[in-house]
């Protein structure tokens, strides 16, 4: 016999909840939604909200079998209302899940963050703030996290204290309303010109920013952004608060997600869109890699590694974007400050990380830019190390990507063997995996490596034509899938490779195809080799002036990104020099003034007799 006192079960009482709102409904007894939000939340109990669901489901599943079988035109109609108001509890109660979780996250996180101490506290707190995680904390919620926080009792041995972080939390959204009308006004101030670093005037955003937060501390961290392109002492000379840092967290992820959101909105071109879009993500990672270092300077090991924490999360996004660039495209988003300075401080936090998709695609990001320094040995170093990241975490497509470049590198190398094996290693599994940007640089990379061992071997020009067929190939594929990047390194490979054939009207109009591309995606080492051997085609072509606006044009670029392939077109204008004499280099400089101003400005033509100048005397 049933016990007549017994407590009915969470079933039968959801049933009776359901029945009693869709009855009000029917008698016209509810005047809102927002009453029947109420309800739920009067009468749902905590981790019972799967169990409403399911009897809703039901009830829900009941009324359309009635619905589809019944043929009384009055129990269709009585269904019928029935129906809808299920459908308005139905789209209460997803409002009621929504406030639930939210409720039951912020309840995870604070029991969290009472029960650690010390630096786990801080990287419990950095978790939840973590924008690559679903449960990320939204803005209403952190405001909420800080209110309960600040009510709560910690023991004084416990640092940072829960009342310390509650402040911070409630500090950095004061900073970032601050900030938040200003995110993009320093752009149209600038012509959209480059962001952060690379001048010796104050650019970028940070002298905007800094005039706008009222902290001291954080105000000076911006503007010694703004007066020296980097973290000194003089933007942090004594240690941080915990307080202060939180709020500088919560400020500077808002800002750079901000920037990333706006730019990722607008329209691909050489001036904004991805390009400014990748410059935002390494310039804030970088930004938190020198705080870091400030920090562990100042004997700070809590927070320096709170930066180090940031600056992962910054390049785990990163990583994750479709336009993340496996192959290369970044000289010019780095906006001229030293490469190898940005290089390391990217490096130095990765070697402390496991193997990750993240470590993969940095490291490659590290390793084709180290190309283009001329660094060879560590460039193969950075792609010998992705290759095995990408591999651990079967990251397909970055493996492929490593493969490619380590063929390139072996070719700066000479080790042409090990360049073609690479590459076709590479074409192997890009076919396999569907990769066709891939398989456009493999036959690109392919194509050259042979190029370039026949070049070395002095071999006939007819063996040398028989790989053009896959440089062709490459290029045609990388038009069709639309990927910049690729097609500017396939045209400068074709190009090149006429060059070496001695095809020079051909030449000229592959590499001026790949010049055009590299200047769209920001490629200044691209640009710097397409006008390289664009100058070693005019020579040939007997066109002499061209020939001094390409090779002093290309000595210049790439002497600017620290390049030691900036020899190679020096070489070139000072033979031209010597054919010439001083006046008519001189007047064949001055014919060109205009073109070289719009790429170089009034600075950089100055300075070309002085570069020239350098490399001669180099040479002894």
């Amino acid at each position: 016999m049933a016990d007549s006192n017994a407590s009915p079960s969470p079933e039968e009482r959801y049933r009776e909840l359901i029945e009693q709102v869709v009855t009000m409904t029917l008698k016209g007894k509810i005047r809102s939604k927002a009453q029947v939000l109420k309800m739920l939340q009067s009468d749902i109990e905590p981790g019972e909200g799967e169990v409403f669901a399911t009897v809703l489901t039901a009830q829900s599943e009941a009324v359309k079998a009635v619905l589809a079988n019944e043929t009384d035109e009055l129990k269709q109609a009585k269904a019928t209302r029935r129906q809808r108001a299920l459908t308005t509890l139905q789209s209460e109660f997803e409002h009621w899940q929504k406030d639930n979780q939210s409720t039951a996250v912020l309840s995870g996180v604070i029991a969290t963050l009472i029960r650690t101490t010390n630096q786990d506290r801080l990287t419990a707190l950095l978790q939840v703030l973590d924008q690559n995680q679903p449960d990320h904390l939204s803005r209403d919620e952190i405001k909420t996290l800080a209110q309960q926080l600040r009510q709560l009792e910690t023991e004084s041995t416990a640092q940072p204290s829960l009342q310390e972080l509650a402040t911070g939390l409630q500090q950095g959204l004061n900073t970032w309303q601050q900030l938040e009308g200003n995110v993009i006004s320093w752009i149209y101030d600038q012509g959209q010109r480059a962001i952060g670093f690379g001048s010796s005037s104050p650019q970028g955003p940070w002298p905007y920013w800094a005039k706008q937060v009222q902290t001291p501390s954080i105000q000076s961290i911006l503007a010694d952004l703004a007066e020296n392109q980097a973290v000194t002492e003089q933007g942090i000379p004594v240690p941080l608060e915990v307080r202060t840092w939180v709020e500088m967290a919560i400020a500077l992820q808002r800002l750079q997600v901000s920037l990333v959101t706006w730019f990722d909105q607008q329209p691909y071109d050489a001036k904004a869109g991805k390009r400014l879009s990748i410059a935002t993500f390494l310039t804030f990672a970088v930004v938190w890699s020198q705080i870091s270092r400030r920090l562990s300077e100042l004997r700070q090991p809590l927070l320096a590694d709170g930066c180090f924490q940031m600056a992962l999360q910054v390049l785990r996004q990163f990583s994750q974007q479709d336009y993340f660039p496996l192959y290369g495209g970044l000289f010019t988003a780095l906006s001229g400050e030293p490469l190898r300075t940005l290089l390391d401080y990217l490096d130095q936090p990765l070697r402390q990380v496991p193997n990750t998709d993240t470590k993969a695609r940095i490291l490659t990001l590290l390793g084709y830019s180290q190309r283009a320094l001329g660094q060879y040995d560590l460039a193969q170093q950075f792609h010998e190390r992705a290759l095995e990241s990408a591999r651990e975490v079967q990251d397909q497509r970055c493996e492929i990507a490593n493969l490619n470049h380590l063929s390139r590198t072996f070719v700066m190398q000479q080790d042409f063997d090990a360049a073609i094996a690479n590459s076709q290693r590479a074409l192997i599994l890009a076919r396999q995996a569907g990769d066709r940007v891939g398989e456009a640089n493999a036959l690109a990379n392919f194509g050259y490596s042979e190029v370039s061992r026949a070049q070395e071997q002095a071999v006939e020009p007819e063996q040398i034509e028989s790989v053009l067929t896959y440089l062709e190939q490459g290029l045609q594929l990388s038009e069709q899938v639309q990927d910049r990047p690729s097609e500017a390194l396939c045209a400068n490979s074709l190009g090149v490779a006429q060059v070496m054939l001695r095809h020079y009207d051909q030449a000229i109009s592959a590499l001026e195809q790949g010049l055009q591309i590299a200047q769209a995606i920001g490629d200044v080492f691209l640009q710097g080799v397409n006008y390289s051997y664009l100058a070693i085609a005019y020579q040939n072509l007997e066109n002499t002036e061209m020939a001094v606006f390409c090779s002093a044009l290309s000595m210049y670029l790439l002497w600017q990104i620290n390049s030691e392939q900036w020899h190679q077109p020096a070489g070139t204008l000072s033979i031209l020099y010597g054919q010439i004499g001083q006046e008519a280099f001189q007047q064949a400089l001055a014919a060109y003034r205009p073109a070289f101003l719009k790429q170089i400005g009034v600075d950089g033509y100055d300075y070309l007799p002085k570069l020239l100048a350098e490399y001669r005397e180099s040479l002894g």
